[in-house]
This record gives C-alpha cells, sequence and structure tokens, in this order.
C-alpha cells in the first residue's frame, strides 16, 4: 500500500470518528439497525442467561400490538365482561455482559486479589465506570476480566478522560490484574456491504482502539461481522476496515479476532476465514491482530474439542498459527455439536461436558492465554462465577 494511499485512508478514519465525537452520536439507529441490533442482543443474552430468545418483529405499517388490542377491550366491555388485567411483563434474562450490580456497600470487606495461580476470570461489569472492574474481578477471584468500554448496544460513544484512565490504573495498582481485555460493540460490522453502516462501524471501532490504548489494556475482543451479500467480499471488507482503523490508532492494544458459532451470515466460524482477514491485513498491522478462540463457538461451528481436542488443536496451528492465540473465551454449550448457535452454558453442565476445559486447564501450551468465562449470572452477579473458576483452579491444579 503506498504512503499517499494510507495516507486517504488515515483521513478518511480520522474525518468519520471526529464527526462521530463531536455529535456523540446523537443520531438514533436506522430501523433495520435497531431491528439487527435487537436480535444480536437477544441471541447474547439468550446465550449467557439459558433462556431462549425469540427474534425481534420489524415494525409492521399499522397501528401498533398495544393499540391493536383496543378493539377486543371494547368488544368485551359491550358485552358486560370485566376487562382482562395487562399480563405481567416477563422477567428479562440476565446476561453475563449487561447487567447492573447492587451498590457494593461502603464498609463491604474489600477483596484480596489473586495474584498467583492459572490466568482465569470473567468478563465483569463496568457498571458506575471502568474504575470499577477491576474491584469486581477480585471479588470473584479472577486474575484477568473482560469489560465493555462503552454501552455495548448502542452507537453513542465516549472519550476516556485522563481523569478516568487515571482512575483505573489506580484500581488496577490496588487490586492487580494480569490481562484485561475488552469487547467490542454489539453494532459495529466491519464487513457490511452498506456504505454508510460500515463508515459508522469503522468510527465506532476507531473509539474501541482508542479507549483501549487510553486505559492501557491488552486489546479488544471482535467478532467479525456479517457479510449479507458475498462471503468473500465481506472477508475483503472486514479485514480493509481493520486495516483503516489499526492504521490510525497507534499503540499497543491489540485486536483479537473471536471466532464465530457460524449462524446466518456471520464471519469467522472456520479458522480458514480467521486467517484470511489477517493475511489481507497490510504487515505493518498485522502484529496487532490476534485471535480470541470461544469454546462454545468453536464446538458450535464443527470443532470438536469433546472428542478431537488435539486434532482441533493442531488444525488451529496449521491454519492460523498458535503464536495468534492471545484469548480463549471458556463456555460451555446449551446446544449440540455443530449447531451453528451461540447459546453459553456453566461450564460442564452443557453439551462439551467437563473434559475439554480440564484439558484446557492442563496444557502447558495454554497455560499464559488468559482465559475468560462469559457464562450465565446468577442473581448475585458473583456466585456462579467464582464456582466456576474455583472448578478450573482445581483442575489447573491435576496438571
Amino acid at each position: 500500500m503506498t504512503s499517499n494511499r494510507k495516507a486517504q485512508k488515515a483521513a478518511r478514519v480520522r474525518r468519520l470518528a471526529k464527526k462521530k465525537m463531536a455529535k456523540k452520536r446523537a443520531t438514533k439507529p436506522t430501523k433495520a439497525e435497531k431491528y439487527a441490533a435487537k436480535n444480536r442482543e437477544a441471541l447474547e443474552k439468550a446465550a449467557r442467561s439459558g433462556k431462549p430468545a425469540k427474534p425481534a418483529a420489524p415494525a409492521k405499517a399499522g397501528a401498533p400490538a398495544a393499540k391493536a388490542a383496543a378493539p377486543k377491550a371494547a368488544t368485551r366491555a359491550a358485552k358486560g365482561a370485566a376487562p382482562q388485567a395487562p399480563a405481567p411483563a416477563a422477567p428479562k434474562p440476565r446476561s453475563s455482559r449487561s447487567i447492573t450490580p447492587a451498590k457494593r456497600p461502603d464498609d463491604a470487606p474489600r477483596p484480596v486479589p489473586v495474584t498467583t495461580g492459572p490466568l482465569i476470570g470473567a468478563h465483569v461489569s463496568a457498571a458506575g465506570g471502568t474504575p470499577e472492574t477491576p474491584i469486581r474481578a477480585a471479588d470473584i477471584g479472577a486474575r484477568c476480566f473482560q469489560l465493555f468500554t462503552k454501552q455495548g448496544n448502542r452507537w453513542a460513544d465516549r472519550e476516556v478522560t485522563a481523569d478516568e484512565a487515571a482512575a483505573f490504573r489506580a484500581a488496577l495498582a490496588e487490586f492487580p490484574s494480569a490481562a484485561v481485555v475488552a469487547h467490542d460493540s454489539y453494532l459495529i460490522n466491519l464487513a457490511s456491504p452498506d456504505e454508510e453502516l460500515r463508515d459508522r462501524s469503522i468510527a465506532s471501532f476507531v473509539g474501541e482502539m482508542e479507549r483501549a490504548e487510553a486505559l492501557g489494556l491488552l486489546g479488544v475482543v471482535s467478532h467479525p461481522g456479517n457479510y449479507m451479500d458475498d462471503r468473500a467480499s465481506g472477508l475483503a471488507r472486514n479485514a480493509d476496515g481493520i486495516a483503516e482503523a489499526l492504521e490510525y490508532v497507534q499503540g499497543n492494544a491489540k485486536l483479537f479476532l473471536e471466532t464465530t458459532a457460524g449462524s446466518g451470515t456471520a464471519l469467522g466460524a472456520t479458522f480458514e476465514e480467521i486467517a484470511a482477514i489477517i493475511a489481507r491485513l497490510p504487515a505493518s498491522v498485522q502484529g496487532r491482530v490476534g485471535v480470541c478462540l470461544d469454546t462454545c463457538h468453536a464446538y458450535s461451528a464443527g470443532y470438536d474439542l469433546v472428542n478431537d481436542y488435539d486434532g482441533v488443536w493442531a488444525r488451529f496451528d496449521d491454519v492460523i498459527g498458535r503464536e495468534r492465540l492471545g484469548v480463549l473465551h471458556l463456555n460451555d454449550s446449551k446446544t449440540p455439536f455443530g449447531s451453528r448457535k451461540d447459546r453459553h452454558e456453566q461450564i460442564g453442565d452443557g453439551t462439551l461436558g467437563d473434559a475439554p476445559f480440564r484439558r484446557i486447564m492442563t496444557d502447558p501450551r495454554l497455560a499464559l492465554v488468559p482465559k475468560i468465562l462469559e457464562t450465565p449470572k446468577g442473581d448475585d452477579l458473583v456466585t456462579f462465577d467464582r464456582r466456576a473458576l474455583a472448578k478450573l483452579r482445581a483442575w489447573a491444579g491435576e496438571g
């Protein structure tokens, strides 16, 4: 890529980023974006809560459902029947990523951070600000953790101030963590054929990388996008969008492409697709790109970690290269092998069972890779994570 070409791309990303920050994403998402976002969020919540999610129905012309019910009420009144009380709203599923934890009492004992042992942790809430995340990680006994640096289901963006960055680093000094990564927004789709959505996604992704750099994070975990039209074109668009963003945001924060379950037009379900995205990147940014393998996604996509553990990793090494593995998401699956569905379950309670996780925790080749839970949370937001981490820690001791 010529220097002039690089300058043009950097200028384009810069314009998008400045426009995004100036408007603070005051523009509302289009109906199509809202529909897509609701579906993606519902799937994420269902995957981590254990409850099935129905896709959001696109808005139809005419009166909404609430108004459509009015004639029925009028008919009942005319017949002298008592009006029916509205059905109570169903409780929302509790996602491992979108939960607001209860305020920690001021007199609560300070957790003792875990500074030795296996590199295991979980996704923790950033409610109240990113400086609140290190203590939450320590509270569940995590040595590493994942967080959102902005709301995952909104375009609204933000910058990390110097005060926030200082407070986050101070919290990490008190509650050390061996590795911290962010997960990017659900709305970002760098593979989209829609030019407006893709430009918006690139600008939002720039913001994700800037916040990770400002906070000093190891990097950002990101799902490859949805190609919508042609798979090969989608892979090219995804790679080119990554290149634009990483060329604009200089620094040490890495990008970790997460393997997907392969539902619909999602890219990244095969090791070959992940490798193709990386191969298309310019050499100047390839060193900042790694891979996050999600056990639930991989199993659902057809990589049999239960019956062919060694074969899966041999394939990973041949196609991608073990040196690219930067993060592991440890999630069991509610659905059968090869289902192409993303439904997370507690470790050992799903279709993967204990065996592959026990192998992972005793595999010396994976000892230095951060391993992060994205399994369903309990009502108190800590018990399930503590139990799962204790199980993983015990298995690590068997190695």
